[in-house]
């Protein structure tokens, strides 16, 4: 007995339709799983870019000198212009204490002249990057 192409040719349309109804695409749910040290890059990325755009800014400095005294200085500062941010930035052989992050000049020098009462040698700067 012979077997006709027409009949091979529906046999494996039907094979192929019970097949394809059987299986079954992607699902729509994605699931990403992520390194926790990517985060962490992430985060140290955004510190930099935070720090580049401070750099921008104007700050006053209110001290220079050794790294007890300037740790003193700080905490000072901190104490009496407490809507103010304050750092300490080691520029060889020097500590310095910069307060401040001004978007302008107009807004630190009125500033400085608050802080002048009490640091009499305190000055305007523009960090450079």
């Amino acid at each position: 007995m012979r077997i006709s192409p027409i009949n091979i040719a529906l046999s494996y349309s039907f094979a192929l339709c019970i097949i394809s109804a059987n299986s079954s695409a992607q699902d729509r749910n994605v699931n990403i799983t992520q390194d926790p040290k990517f985060e962490q890059l992430l985060n140290e990325k955004r510190k930099i870019n935070h720090s580049i755009a401070v750099n921008e800014r104007y700050k006053i400095q209110v001290f220079s000198g050794d790294a007890e005294k300037a740790k003193k200085a700080l905490i000072d500062c901190k104490e009496l212009f407490t809507n103010l941010d304050g750092t300490i930035v080691f520029n060889t052989p020097n500590y310095k204490v910069w307060i401040g992050n001004f978007k302008n000049r107009i807004e630190a020098e009125r500033n400085l002249i608050e802080i002048k009462k009490i640091y009499e040698n305190a000055l305007l700067i523009k960090p450079q990057k």
